[in-house]
């Protein structure tokens, strides 16, 4: 069987298991509570979890009392690795991380691969953060599920938002856009522009650029779709990265949303 390994465990996250279980459980406790909510889109930050994790934790508690429900996770995430036009799905049946590995849904990968923009490269998943940090988090809350995950370069959001509609399942499938917010500003300033991004997605404005958030592309393709329509969108957590684990000089915004 081909598995895709664990590309960032040791660097973005624990590499130990029990190290890593523990920090998850300790972060998804710290989570606010929200009842009543049943979350159909996360949009969730992915860089280390020493920056992003409490945030992303926020969006990932919300899962804990639907996790039975949810069988399936489709994941988009933007490329950092290597130059893709459209979206890249692996060839891999299974991905690894330090707590197990997670099959892929082989037939709606070669479901998605029938549409416009969709293609399949192993390159463009060996080395993604973007989508690997998500899945302790989803093994952690979910258990046993199975993922079709998303690399998206540059793509129209039209393009993308009918992958994501084509794919959007009923109260079995998780919707995840992974995503960090504005980089490598002063703090106020990164304080201030991912005030207004957030907004904006609140809004569902599908005109964001990579100045607002890296994962752009797919955010306008989710803000876009025929499904996204009949959702709220609500903000769960927002800081950065000089609020967490770095300097104020240049920090890396980020934020949690649920769609429901």
């Amino acid at each position: 069987m081909q598995i895709r390994a664990a590309a960032v465990a040791g660097a973005f996250y624990d590499a130990d298991a029990g190290r890593l279980h523990g920090h998850l459980v300790s972060m998804l406790a710290g989570a606010k509570a929200h009842l009543g909510i049943r979350p159909k889109v996360l949009i969730v930050p992915h860089a280390g979890y020493i920056y992003s994790g409490a945030v992303a934790a926020q969006a990932y508690a919300t899962l804990v009392p639907i996790a039975a429900d949810i069988k399936r996770v489709v994941l988009f995430g933007p490329a950092h690795r290597v130059p893709l036009e459209g979206m890249a799905l692996p060839d891999a049946q299974a991905f690894a991380t330090p707590l197990g590995t997670v099959a892929l849904d082989r037939e709606a990968i070669q479901h998605a691969c029938t549409l416009p923009g969709v293609c399949i490269s192993n390159e463009a998943h060996r080395l993604e953060h973007s989508l690997e940090v998500q899945l302790p988090f989803l093994q952690a809350v979910l258990g046993q599920f199975t993922l079709v995950p998303v690399v998206v370069g540059h793509c129209a959001a039209r393009t993308v938002a009918a992958v994501m509609d084509a794919l959007w399942g009923g109260p079995e499938t998780l919707l995840v856009v992974s995503t960090d917010l504005s980089h490598f500003h002063a703090y106020a300033d990164a304080c201030s522009l991912d005030a207004r991004t957030c907004s904006r997605v609140i809004d569902k404005d599908c005109s964001l650029t990579g100045r607002d958030a890296c994962g752009a592309y797919a955010l306008n393709g989710l803000l876009s779709s025929e499904h996204c329509r009949q959702l709220a969108v609500q903000e769960l957590a927002r800081c950065n990265s000089g609020d967490t684990a770095g300097s104020k000089d240049k920090v890396v915004g980020y934020g949690a949303f649920i769609l429901h």
